[in-house]
């Protein structure tokens, strides 16, 4: 369905009274948010919310709501495995990919709420907020700690500021418990996080919520200088050129099949049994959904996890 007609559809539903719970019902004892398209009037009771973003599914959850839809982790098509401890039994129906969102699926859901991510377009935002309120971040420089700034506002819209409030506490206390222990140990140095993609390996922004969290622990994030500055990685590296990841922690990320297949090939090579963080088998797989998609204070837990497991096993 193109978008003139799907605006055209929703529009007749909206007039035709079919939307149950969404924007056109009354907003008993409504709050008003600050969100990137505008002041946004919010139930304080939500009870179904459909969740368009990673980021938003893990705070939700975080504060005790599983929501009734979600999108699929990039590169896979379900949630992240991260997430699965979370859901109690319940699992959200799944409305889209991260870069595709089907309205349709959505509307099925009959949300009153819906949480979605910065980077919503405009056009998308519009036909959302027909079908109930619809609450999109401000856009921010791209930094280690907007996730929880991303948190607190999906807190605020489900009226669970205090249980976000304690996630991203419990996140803090873990991290100084962590930095502690990697300290009394002397296992830290630096360390590289690199996503290897099926052409080959690329170097994360020293910005994300991963290498913020290995920054925290006390680990000195490095990027070789190859990731320009707002961008989330670098460009794809040759196996020749390999040494630009080398130290003491190579933390290394896969998406999925085709990309542990990759690196599976890769690590026969001459280039990457060379590398000294090799040598000293120093390299920790991890899974790409988690460390170069997901960001809240669940996924934290479970990064600072491997953290933990890869330093202090």
């Amino acid at each position: 369905m193109g978008y003139s007609s799907l605006r055209n559809w929703l529009v007749g539903i909206v007039v035709g009274g079919l939307l149950v719970g969404g924007s056109m019902a009354s907003v008993a004892q409504a709050r008003t948010l600050d969100t990137a398209y505008g002041d946004v009037e919010v139930s304080d009771a939500p009870e179904r919310v459909v969740t368009l973003y990673e980021g938003a599914l893990d705070a939700a959850l975080a504060a005790g709501v599983t929501p009734v839809g979600a999108v699929t982790t990039r590169g896979g098509d379900n949630v992240a495995d991260y997430v699965e401890a979370h859901l109690n039994g319940e699992r959200p129906e799944i409305v889209g990919v991260v870069r595709e969102i089907n309205i349709e699926a959505v509307l099925a859901q009959q949300p009153d709420l819906i949480l979605a991510a910065a980077q919503l377009p405009e056009a998308q935002y519009r036909l959302l907020s027909r079908i109930a309120p619809t609450v999109v971040p401000h856009t921010q420089p791209l930094a280690f700690d907007n996730w929880e700034a991303e948190a607190r506002l999906y807190g605020q819209a489900l009226n669970r500021e205090e249980a976000i409030e304690g996630a991203i506490a419990a996140v803090d206390h873990r991290i100084s418990q962590l930095a502690t222990a990697i300290d009394d140990a002397g296992v830290g140095g630096t360390v590289v996080l690199a996503r290897w993609m099926p052409n080959g390996p690329m170097v994360m922004s020293t910005e994300l919520i991963a290498t913020g969290l290995l920054a925290r622990v006390g680990l000195a994030v490095q990027d070789a200088g190859l990731v320009n500055e707002g961008h989330p990685h670098s460009d794809i590296l040759s196996l020749e050129n390999l040494s630009q990841v080398d130290g003491d922690w190579l933390f290394l990320a896969t998406l999925n099949a085709d990309g542990q297949a990759a690196l599976d090939a890769a690590k026969k090579s001459a280039a990457f049994t060379r590398l000294d963080v090799v040598k000293q088998d120093q390299v920790v797989p991890v899974n790409g959904q988690l460390w170069s998609s997901a960001n809240g204070p669940l996924a934290a837990q479970a990064m600072l996890d491997d953290i933990e497991n890869a330093l202090l096993p």
